[in-house]
Formats: structure tokens, sequence, C-alpha cells
């Protein structure tokens, strides 16, 4: 494992509440490599959350805001996935399932015998996959603006379809200015507050790393993706997170997950799908919330 440079140092004062966390390049072996950031808990037996981010996005700008929430409970992984910020583009066809033994592997590369997954959009459907294929891992799930698959309806496959060219447009913009903060902010049903009209250099670096060729290949994969048959099967503490104003991601089909699983609690925030980063004012205390659901149940407090 290669450590690089602190990037603490790239934090702007605009987002002075946000502290980055040290993040390192690890290798895979046969696999490639991933980034991951990686941040201790509060102590040595703090349980493990392992975040995924969604399409279009990278560890540090999905859950930048999350972090030091997080690590005030946890230790707290967050990786970059195959294609997406510093993590190496597949060659030929981008595979979810791939993803998901990427993980299974930088887990194993990191010393971590067993984690609660937290998911995405994108980030959601990896975590499902990596319960089913390494179930042996995974002690429990959060899904995040999730569905049992993507592009459904038509308004679903025309969210989706259209992220990639607004992923590319976004990466044309630096700085961006206010009024083309707010477009890309209403694209993804967010609220753009002064935050977000002050996004600092860092988080449009961030969007800059993904090329939009790799999001069209992820895009396919995500269109292909159902857990629909298998989805039920789920036997660990789970926890979803509903984005109330999703435009990508209905928040009955959410729901429908939710239900779909048995025991899994429903944890609403009222923001758009991209509230990771546009509406994290409301997004991180129910993920919290969440977490502390699933991590009560994995140590036998039903709350």
């Amino acid at each position: 494992m290669n450590i690089l440079r602190s990037t603490r140092d790239l934090v702007s004062p605009l987002l002075s509440v946000v502290t980055l966390p040290d993040a390192e390049v690890v290798e895979l072996g046969d696999r490639g490599a991933t980034f991951a950031c990686d941040v201790p808990g509060p102590h040595p037996d703090a349980p493990t959350l392992l975040l995924l981010h969604g399409l279009g996005a990278t560890a540090m700008l999905n859950w930048a805001p999350a972090f030091q929430s997080l690590s005030s409970q946890y230790r707290v992984v967050a990786l970059d996935l195959r294609g997406h910020g510093r993590s190496p583009a597949p060659e030929r066809r981008f595979r979810l399932s791939d993803c998901a033994d990427d993980v299974a592997a930088a887990a194993r590369t990191l010393g971590i015998e067993r984690f609660v997954l937290v998911g995405y959009s994108m980030g959601s459907q990896v975590a499902q996959l990596v319960w089913r294929r390494h179930p042996e891992m995974v002690q429990g799930l959060v899904l995040c603006a999730a569905s049992r698959n993507f592009k459904g309806k038509p308004g679903e496959r025309l969210f989706f379809t259209a992220l990639p060219a607004i992923v590319g447009v976004v990466q044309l913009m630096h700085p961006a200015p206010p009024a083309a903060v707010r477009q890309q902010a209403d694209a993804f049903g967010a609220d753009p507050g002064p935050t977000v009209r002050r996004l600092p250099g860092w988080a449009w670096e961030e969007f800059r790393r993904t090329r939009p060729s790799a999001l069209f290949k992820a895009l396919s994969a995500i269109g292909s993706f159902s857990s629909h048959d298998w989805v039920s099967e789920i036997d660990v503490p789970t926890a979803v997170v509903v984005m109330m104003r999703d435009r990508g991601v209905p928040p009955t089909r959410q729901i429908k997950l939710a239900q779909s699983i048995t025991g899994a609690t429903i944890h609403p925030v009222e923001a758009g799908h991209a509230a990771c980063m546009f509406g994290s004012q409301r997004f991180v205390p129910v993920l919290l919330e969440a977490c502390a659901s699933v991590a009560g149940r994995i140590a036998g407090d039903p709350r």
C-alpha cells in the first residue's frame, strides 16, 4: 500500500466543517488496485463501515460530509470503485460483480474480516452483490437511494442515461458559476443552498477524476442489474435510507426494496438523489441513525 499525501490541505475555508481523511492506494494483486480512505474509529474494537459511492462520484465526493460523524463511532473505510476517481478503469466491460469482488479483496488486504456495507445508489447495487457473493464477510447493510433495479420507468431511464452527460458538463466547469451549480443541483432534485453554490475546488477536482467514457460503461451495468429474484434472501440486519424527493429512483421503489428484506428498517430523508453532497445537512443525521440501527441489531440490541 502506498500512502498518498494528506488531502486535508485541499479543504476550502468555505467548507471548513468538512475534514477530508488521508487516503491510500490498496493493491489487489491480479485484480489491480483501488483507492481507499481509512478513518480509525474511537477504539480498536469499533465496528467497521465500508462505504460505496454512487455513479460518477468518488469516495471523497460521496462521503466527505459524513466521515467525521461516522468515525466518532466506527472505523470508516471508503473505496473508489473501479473506473471511478483514482481507481483504474476496466479495460473492457464494467461489471458490478467485479466491483463486489474488488470490495471483498480490498477488505482482506486491509485486514478487515467482517464489516457493515453502506452503499449509495450504484454503491447499493454493489453492496447487495457483495452480500450475495461474499456473505461470510457482511455483517449488515445500509442501502441509500437504492432499489432492486434502476431504469424501470421512462423517467428513471432518462435520469440515468443523462447522468454521464451531466457529469461531463460539470467537468468542464472549474470553478463552476453559481447558476451552473444550481442547474446541476436541480437535475438531481437537490436543494442548492449556500453550501452548494460554494463547493470548494477539491470537490470539482473529484468530479473530474472519472471519465465520462467509464460512466457510460458503468451505466450499462446499472441498467442490467436486478436483485428482484434474490433480495428477499438477505438475512443480515439492514436499513434503507429513502430519499423522499428523489427524481431518479422514486421513493416508492426504495421503500419496496426495504419491504422485500425481512426486518429492514426505513429511514426517510427530505432530499433528492444527490443528498450525500447537496443535502448533507439532512442526509448525514439520518445516515447515522440507520447505521446505529444496524449496529445495534448486530450487537443484539433490537432498538
